[in-house]
């Protein structure tokens, strides 16, 4: 029978040091591969004491699946019947439906790599191929059958979601002015050179931190001394620093000026009178966590779809496996009986 184990975040208490989560899924691997192997130590001759396997150097003899997500361990291993609870888990994972961010599209990639890993160092049981092949198919037909995996669910994303609602604007040729060197920022201009944009600017109050992000990317960097040059070049602006006080007031904007501006500081860094202005459409924090939220919403929604494709694939796979094992069956007669001729 093929079986399980798992460890995923939700066993840590809040504020559990990486090191030690990183210690606790080691030993998870090492105790399951001990765990599993014994018929294997049997064969070889080697005390339980002996054995040592990581992920790093898997011994070819067990043939088990180690899947590592973003939250989560988990091993599969076994031969024989798959018990539809342990492809569902696998399908619900592979979907996106366990993953700390409904729908989000890493897992897919990472259920895959795990799978061709494997096969790839260790010979694998006919049920472990067929259960993650399906798993593999599970995780493109909810893709490409529900909006599961559609809309922003991070400010970073929500904030490009936004901009790419204005059909007008060409990412490709805009004047992009980024405030403020973060996490945030970095991801923001990670997304919008990967959309292909090319004319990005940042600004920072301190320079050695926005040439450290900047220099790599080959975007030019302006101090907040110099706002009124870069803003006289900006169709796009993007504010996200820890600023007590605003970086952009409506005076810093000439009146006629066309700007989309998106806020993404709390408290604000652009001033909110921004939106009097007529050729300026302003947006600010609270607007980009409205958008997640209904992202989030929409993708709620869609989880009563996708379950509906994993129950599917697991009635399939199923009687895929009953036609291995007849076929199989019909084959070890015909055996026996040319066997017994003989």
């Amino acid at each position: 029978m093929i079986h399980y184990k798992s460890i995923d975040q939700s066993q840590f208490a809040e504020g559990t040091d990486i090191k030690e989560q990183e210690r606790v899924f080691d030993d998870f691997l090492q105790d399951s591969l001990l765990e599993i192997q014994g018929s294997h130590i049997n064969q070889t001759n080697r005390a339980p004491h002996e054995v040592h396997i990581n992920s790093n150097q898997p011994d070819e003899e067990v043939p088990y699946i180690f899947l590592k997500t973003c939250n989560r361990s988990e091993i599969y291993y076994g031969e024989g019947e798959v018990p539809d609870e342990v492809a569902r888990h696998l399908f619900r994972v592979v979907s996106g439906l366990e993953s700390a961010i409904v729908g989000e599209r890493a897992v897919q990639g990472q259920v895959k790599e795990a799978y061709y890993t494997a096969k790839a160092q260790r010979p694998l049981t006919a049920e472990l191929h067929r259960l993650f092949q399906s798993a593999l198919q599970v995780g493109k037909r909810v893709r490409n059958e529900t909006e599961i995996s559609h809309g922003a669910v991070s400010h970073s994303l929500a904030a490009l979601e936004i901009i790419e609602s204005f059909g007008n604007i060409d990412l490709k040729n805009a004047r992009i002015t980024i405030i403020g060197v973060n996490k945030l920022t970095a991801d923001i201009l990670k997304f919008l050179q990967n959309k292909g944009a090319k004319m990005v600017f940042l600004a920072n109050r301190s320079q050695i931190k926005a040439h450290y992000l900047a220099d790599p990317l080959g975007i030019k960097v302006y101090t907040l001394d110099e706002k009124q040059e870069f803003l006289a070049q900006t169709d796009i602006l993007i504010s996200a620093t820890s600023a007590p006080h605003l970086i952009i007031r409506k005076e810093d904007i000439p009146e006629q000026k066309s700007l989309l501006a998106i806020d993404l500081a709390f408290p604000r860094d652009i001033d909110s009178r921004l939106s009097e202005l007529p050729n300026v459409q302003l947006y600010n924090i609270r607007d980009v966590e409205k958008k997640v939220r209904e992202n989030i919403e929409v993708r709620g929604a869609e989880v009563e779809k996708a379950e509906a494709i994993i129950e599917e694939e697991i009635q399939e796979m199923q009687e895929a496996l009953e036609r291995r094992k007849k076929f199989l069956e019909v084959k070890n007669e015909e055996r026996r009986v040319k066997n017994s001729i003989a």
